[in-house]
């Protein structure tokens, strides 16, 4: 369920909202424009702390001497045998 909330802009911040919606934007209304910067800081504030939980794995000696192409390449086949074996299938 949506619920509403207000909040208080400058001019400069609401002319700055506005020329960011409308028929010439892809967000056709300011709450629009405003719930997507939200979701999207939610998105950079995941993938900080997903980073730094990487460096503290580092920094504890918890790492792979594989790189992100050997792990990419035993994911992608992990992923063709689940999809054979029909596992894949069920989502």
């Amino acid at each position: 369920m949506a619920s509403s909330m207000n909040l208080s802009l400058t001019d400069e911040l609401r002319e700055f909202v506005n020329s960011r919606t409308g028929d010439a934007s892809p967000y056709a209304t300011p709450s629009e424009y405003l719930r997507d910067l939200i979701r999207r800081d939610m998105e950079s504030q995941a993938t900080v702390a997903h980073v730094m939980r990487g460096l503290d794995d580092f920094a504890k000696g918890r790492f792979s001497e594989k790189s992100i192409l050997d792990i990419a390449r035993v994911a992608r086949t992990i992923s063709v045998k689940l999809e054979h074996s029909g596992i894949a299938r069920s989502r």
